[in-house]
């Protein structure tokens, strides 16, 4: 099966190419077990900039196999060293589609690039409601269906829920090891992601930082 690729799907070229080189390459060591490739985050629910982080999704027919999991892990240290920022900065989760269509599997890990990894690890980062949210109403397709096609509506409650539940378990994290967050970035990473989670909560849809700033 060959993708259709969208063309441009960020103002920044370099970018396109990087992400251009990614899909290629997962479609070539996927072939019929990649279902469709995702920006989520910031390139989908905006307040993007030239320093942003790029974080993805791609959905899967099924688990990765062990063979395509060590090509996996061979291609993206290979992307890693390619001479753009935007290729260390890359951050994404494999998802099996089964998983990624009902919200309310949230138990499992999955295959996911941490941004500046060169390598893929077992973890729950992205299976959120969240980002099954994002994906779903703003995800930019790079790759495969439309994705109304294969995630299912998430009530808006459920979404609060999951915004609530994240604004509570984190403070709890930066309360009991306040050294970690101590210092210039953190102090403004925090401070912009409440201010996004609150407004989030209050208007029933996942937003930017910029917009949560602005609202606060």
């Amino acid at each position: 099966m060959s993708m259709n690729y969208a063309q441009e799907p960020t103002p920044y070229s370099e970018l396109n190419a990087v992400l251009l080189e990614l899909v290629t390459s997962q479609e070539a060591i996927l072939g019929d077990n990649l279902v469709g490739v995702y920006l989520q985050g910031s390139f989908a629910v905006g307040g993007f900039d030239q320093h942003s982080d790029v974080d993805f999704i791609v959905a899967l027919k099924e688990q990765l196999s062990d063979s395509q999991l060590d090509a996996l892990q061979e291609m993206h240290q290979r992307i890693y060293q390619l001479e753009s920022r935007w290729a260390q900065h890359l951050e994404g989760t494999y998802f099996p589609v089964e998983a990624l269509r009902d919200y309310r599997r949230r138990d499992g890990k999955f295959w996911y690039l941490d941004n500046g990894s060169q390598s893929l690890e077992l973890s729950g980062h992205c299976n959120t409601v969240v980002v099954r949210w994002t994906v779903r109403e703003q995800g930019v397709r790079l790759a495969g269906p439309n994705p109304l096609r294969i995630i299912n509506p998430i009530p808006v409650s459920v979404l609060r829920q999951d915004i609530y539940s994240t604004l509570n378990s984190w403070g709890q994290e930066i309360l009991a090891e306040p050294e970690r967050y101590n210092n210039r970035f953190y102090q403004t990473f925090i401070v912009l992601s409440y201010c996004r989670m609150l407004h989030d909560l209050i208007k029933g849809q996942p937003g930017s930082k910029n917009d949560g700033a602005a609202w606060a």
